[in-house]
Order: C-alpha cells, then sequence, then structure tokens
C-alpha cells in the first residue's frame, strides 16, 4: 500500500456534477500527496453544458468552497474544469489562478492554463482536438489555445449535445475512438479536453497508437502540481508527458 500522506496536499476544486474528477486525480496521486476536495457549482446540473453555463461556472462565487480547502493547508489548489476559463479566454484564466492563490495562499493550477503549459513542455504547437462538449465551446476552446501560441489543425466532436451525466458516462473505449478521430499527420499531439471524461485510462493505448504524446486536463493538472511541489519521479503508464518530471530533475540537479 502506498503512502497517501507526508509529500504534499492538494486541494482539488470539483464542479458538483463531476463524477471521473476524483477517481482520474487517486489514479495519478504521487506516493505521499493527500488530495483534499470541495465541490464548486454556478451552473444548472439539468441543462445542457454549453457556452453560457460554463461560463456561468467559470464565473460562480469560490468563497465558500475556498474557505473549506483552505482548512487543511493544501501547497497547491487545483481548479477542476476545463471549459469555465476556456470560455472566458485566457486573460480570465489567468486572474482566476491569481485570485485562488491569493485567497488560500497555494499556487494554482487550471485546467486550461494546464493543458497549455503541457504543451509547452512537450513543445507542441499543432494539436488534434478532442472534447464531448458542444462545437460552441470547442470554437473557443480553438481559440483560447491559439492564442496561446497553439494551432488546432485537426478536431474531433460527439455526435450529440450531450448533458452533465452524458458527458461523465462516455467509455473510455468511446474516448479512444474521439482521440483517434482527432489525430493528424501534422499534428505534434493529441489534446483530450474535460476533466469529466475518462481520458486518463486510454493515454497509454492512444500513444501507442497514434505514436505521439497525448494530453489530457487531468493529467496535465497533476503533472503541473507535481512540478509546484517539486516531485521528480516519472509516473508509469499514464503518458509520455511526466518523463519531463524527470528531465527537468535531471537539468536542475546537473
Amino acid at each position: 500500500m502506498t503512502n497517501s500522506r507526508g509529500a504534499g496536499r492538494f486541494g482539488i476544486l470539483v464542479p458538483f456534477t463531476n463524477t471521473n474528477l476524483e477517481p482520474d486525480m487517486v489514479l495519478l496521486r504521487p506516493d505521499g500527496v493527500s488530495l483534499h476536495f470541495a465541490r464548486m457549482g454556478g451552473y444548472d446540473a439539468e441543462e445542457i453544458p454549453d457556452e453560457s453555463q460554463m461560463q456561468a461556472l467559470g464565473a460562480a462565487d469560490l468563497d465558500e468552497p475556498l474557505r473549506l480547502l483552505s482548512g487543511v493547508h493544501p501547497d497547491v489548489v487545483i481548479y477542476g474544469c476545463t471549459s469555465a476559463t476556456l470560455t472566458h479566454g485566457p486573460a480570465f484564466d489567468r486572474a482566476l489562478a491569481e485570485k485562488i492563490k491569493a485567497s488560500v495562499g497555494a499556487e494554482t493550477v487550471t485546467a486550461a492554463g494546464a493543458l497549455v503549459h503541457a504543451l509547452g513542455t512537450i513543445e507542441a504547437d499543432k494539436i488534434g482536438f478532442a472534447s464531448p462538449y458542444v462545437p460552441a465551446i470547442n470554437d473557443m476552446a480553438v481559440h483560447f489555445l491559439s492564442q496561446m501560441g497553439v494551432s488546432t489543425i485537426s478536431r474531433s466532436e460527439v455526435d450529440e449535445r450531450l448533458g452533465n451525466e452524458g458527458q461523465g458516462a462516455l467509455s473510455p473505449d468511446a474516448v479512444f475512438q474521439l482521440g483517434l478521430k482527432a489525430d493528424h499527420p501534422e499534428a505534434d499531439a493529441i489534446v483530450l479536453s474535460c476533466t469529466d471524461m475518462r481520458s486518463v485510462e486510454i493515454i497509454a493505448q492512444l500513444e501507442k497508437q497514434v505514436g505521439k504524446p497525448v494530453i489530457t486536463s487531468n493529467q496535465a493538472m497533476m503533472f503541473q502540481a507535481m512540478q509546484f511541489l517539486g516531485a521528480n519521479h516519472s509516473m508509469m503508464g499514464y503518458g509520455s508527458l511526466f518523463q519531463n518530471l524527470q528531465s527537468v530533475s535531471t537539468r536542475e540537479d546537473a
């Protein structure tokens, strides 16, 4: 059994209908790091999570969930929704991270910011993009990434407008097929965006199939949080991105 205490604490903000972020974080959790979750609202669970719903989540008051998370004195706070800030833009995403950091006194990772950070780490500026979002949010995501110097040259979408439950219910095989359709010969990497999509389980399989890095929201958040914590051991089975933790450590020690 691994040790779940001692190395650090991650406080994680989760949209209240999200059922996959917490299990993914448990899968990705470094030895010695404890995970502490607080749920956040601001959107209607019964509505399609379109651009207006996700913008409402991004603009929601975080005072109470942050107050509760601050009780465990986290080393890093993770804002666990990608589309909530993708739909507002890079400036909003950065401002939200700074607001959370000032409120809690901890380094802060946002899902959208973590995707950009991961792509910068692997030097990928051309991607295939896949998500369970409605097309309007995908348009906003592509624009967000373009503002950060990342060009989307291929895109894969679901065939229907999925509700909150439907996004979370996509099987890993369905996510694998969605990612496979996003591939393009000129893409440096594949991005699977959404913290409630079961992407983590198929990263290794998809990387083997397409022969290039696969970046997912939850994987990218954990990668950046581990960097803030100073963790330098590679995580096996969840993508080539984590090899960069060891390479960073090697460069710093040299």
